[in-house]
């Protein structure tokens, strides 16, 4: 395995991206990102897309980072400097269950972490349908711009708690 110095974790809501994150950064020294912290303030307003890019294209720019946040549309971003890739492809009842779980943890709004929580249909309903309408999508730019990075595709918890303590090994 090449040294691990940048990356980049995407997934559905609730498939584990922060708690991996959270791991991965303390291994590395380095710390964690929220893309859902950059994109959303306390009230979730949206950043301007054109300012959402710039603060990823100076985050990826880094030498050592992980960032945790799926936004397709500025993936590329991440992916071309990564080294790294931890795709958490997890069942639409799985990411449900860490979602009901999470919002339990932390009674919604804003984690200490700057992470807002907001569960409304529409996000359910996203969450439902990600692997067949977004997961495709990711694959395509993991193909497309993941260049040299070690990508892994995750598909269980099992397997997710695998990979972290096997990534946090070669870190030490």
């Amino acid at each position: 395995m090449s040294p691990i110095r940048r990356v980049a974790i995407i997934g559905c809501g609730g498939s584990g991206k922060t708690t991996i994150g959270r791991r991965l950064a303390a291994s590395l020294g380095t710390t964690l990102t929220h893309l859902d912290a950059v994109y959303y303030d306390d009230e979730w307003n949206k950043l301007p897309q054109d300012e959402f890019a710039a603060i990823q294209e100076d985050l990826a720019a880094a030498e050592s980072w992980v960032i945790d946040g799926n936004y397709a549309g500025t993936l590329p971003i991440r992916l071309r400097r990564a080294t790294h890739v931890v795709f958490l492809d997890l069942p639409a009842v799985t990411c449900l269950w860490g979602i009901t779980q999470r919002r339990w943890r932390y009674r919604g709004g804003q984690h200490s972490d700057g992470v807002y929580d907001t569960i409304n249909w529409g996000f359910i309903k996203y969450v439902w349908g990600y692997r067949k309408e977004m997961a495709p999508r990711v694959r395509a730019l993991l193909d497309e711009h993941a260049g040299d990075a070690e990508v892994f595709i995750v598909r269980s918890r099992r397997e997710a708690k695998r990979l972290t303590a096997e990534l946090e090994r070669t870190t030490r």
